[in-house]
């Protein structure tokens, strides 16, 4: 038993470097985006479907890639996501034109999706449930490490190598995570094969699509793009159509969903699957405001961006790590609104941010929100574990997953709104040409873009401080959404979860192992 239970710690070690991987192709991109614009002479239109494309494919494929695991054997799918996932980074590196390097984001896209929810399932059929608060807070820093990381790698690559470099990083470290689970990581599937629900898999993939492609149209032309608004609609109309398709089946005397919706019928699911997804609507508002912050307002590369998120992630594993023993003391119920109350504590601060602040003030609220997120996430998402049956542990955390990946676009889109919004309020464009307000107006890089051509210092000062006002607006509404948080968490969330035996839902530890490798 002893070594089964280094076993499983190495196992989570391997799991999380692959999804450090998959982490690190998304921050990455974005810093290479002007490299590739160059480099495969990419349209605008090809620079969107650079990063858009992998998140819808991203989207659609969690709850196939979860049903696949359950029922051919989760250590299948994530080697051979890990394998794809490699093979697509080459075929990025080595596209010859934008639309092959756009097929070969679409495959990492489906490879990203199996490996996130392969890891998430992992921590159910690996770990009891009093280790389990552990290994989340384990999962939760690996999943935000690649933040920092990715920009500062990805800036020096490019800054001192070729650029096809930025994608082969990753097959070193997909081939490192392929070896590792095949050999630190059990073979576990579901006792009975679940049923495949074609409906169900076709409405469940076609509604996520449609909302996130619309997620994404609203935060780069605002709220009030009808095109947008439709899609996002669409969207939940098909969704709904997919949970009313589901219960339909689950009352069937032999019908098999793709989703057990008696799961929700648990406060601890529900909440521990919905409260991460509203701290990560809250804390997307760090990581969309902050890099321009830095870049635009104080000067830095990708690199020193990169840099000063560091605090953030130090407080996230100070959050996350001890999280169990917190909730121990405290319960779930309090925990989680602690780290809501210490999430927005830090965002609020950070509202006072201006264009002169000290470092030392930036991390420090920074930091307090990494904190208050890595607590409040890893005890939630622990809560939802526990009630998930091992035996449908790959669909339950597709569940999971989808909904938190569903979270960063829709939260991008809102406070991106808000910014927007501010900057353009507190900007005065009158006497520019018309083409250089315009340009002053889209963004802050227009506006400095716009100063620097007309050698305007007070217009590169003017624009930096209304860019200033807009983050703090979108830090406030971010403050905000944890504050509601708080509220919804004393309200639903039990103050205690039940442990795997008394849930009756998991198998005994040594039963979930099919075969060891």
């Amino acid at each position: 038993m002893n070594n089964l239970g280094a076993r499983r710690w190495w196992a989570l070690g391997a799991m999380m470097l692959a999804v450090l991987a998959v982490g690190l192709d998304g921050t990455i991109i974005s810093v290479a985006l002007p490299t590739l614009a160059t480099a495969l002479h990419a349209s605008e239109s090809d620079l969107q479907w650079f990063t858009s494309g992998y998140l819808l494919v991203l989207a659609a494929a969690m709850l196939p890639a979860g049903l696949l695991g359950d029922r051919f054997g989760r250590k299948k799918v994530v080697a051979v996501a890990l394998a794809l996932f490699g093979a697509g980074s080459a075929a990025c590196a080595f596209a010859p034109t934008a639309g092959a390097f756009i097929a070969a984001r679409l495959a990492l896209g489906i490879a990203g999706a199996a490996i996130v929810v392969m890891a998430v399932s992992a921590l159910t059929v690996l770990f009891a449930e009093a280790e389990r608060p552990r290994a989340v807070g384990i999962w939760a820093a690996a999943n935000f490490l690649a933040l920092p990381v990715g920009p500062i790698l990805g800036g020096w690559l490019l800054s001192q190598y070729w650029w096809g470099w930025v994608f082969l990083i990753n097959v070193p470290v997909a081939l490192v995570g392929l070896l590792a689970v095949l050999v630190w990581v059990p073979e576990s599937r579901a006792p009975e094969r679940p049923g495949l629900d074609p409906v169900g898999i076709l409405t469940s993939t076609a509604g996520l699509v449609v909302l996130t492609y619309g997620l994404i149209e609203a935060g780069q032309n605002g709220w009030g793009n009808m095109g947008a608004l439709g899609e996002m609609g669409a969207g939940l109309v098909v969704l709904v159509v997919f949970f009313l398709w589901e219960r339909w089946l689950g009352r069937r005397p032999h019908g098999r969903p793709l989703v057990d919706l008696r799961l929700f019928r648990s406060p601890a699911f529900t909440w521990g699957v919905i409260l991460p997804g509203i701290g990560i609507l809250a804390q997307i508002g760090v990581f969309f405001t902050m890099p321009q912050y830095f870049q635009a307002v104080l000067g830095m590369n990708a690199t020193g961006s990169g840099l000063r998120l560091l605090p953030l992630i130090g407080g996230l594993v100070l959050g996350a790590v001890p999280a169990d023993r917190v909730a121990r003391l405290l319960g779930a119920k309090i925990t989680v609104a602690t780290g809501f109350a210490v999430l927005a504590a830090g965002l609020m601060l950070g509202a006072r941010t201006n264009a002169g602040s000290g470092s030392g003030f930036v991390a420090l609220w920074m930091a307090l929100t990494g904190l208050g997120m890595g607590l409040g996430l890893a005890t939630a998402a622990s809560g939802a574990l526990s009630e998930l049956p091992a035996e449908r542990s790959g669909v339950g955390a597709a569940v999971m997953s989808a909904l938190q990946k569903t979270g960063a676009p829709f939260g991008a889109a809102i406070l991106g709104s808000v910014l927007n919004a501010v900057y353009q309020a507190h900007l005065g464009v009158a006497g520019l040409p018309p083409g250089a307000a315009q340009a002053a107006r889209g963004s802050v890089f227009g506006g400095l873009a716009v100063a620097h051509q007309l050698g305007a210092p007070t217009l590169a000062a003017a624009v930096r401080a209304a860019f200033v006002a807009g983050m703090d607006g979108a830090l406030w509404v971010s403050g905000g959404i944890a504050v509601v948080g708080i509220f919804l968490t004393l309200a639903f969330l039990p103050g205690k979860t039940r442990t795997t035996a008394q849930a009756g839902t998991s198998l005994p530890q040594e039963e979930q192992l099919v075969a060891t490798s």
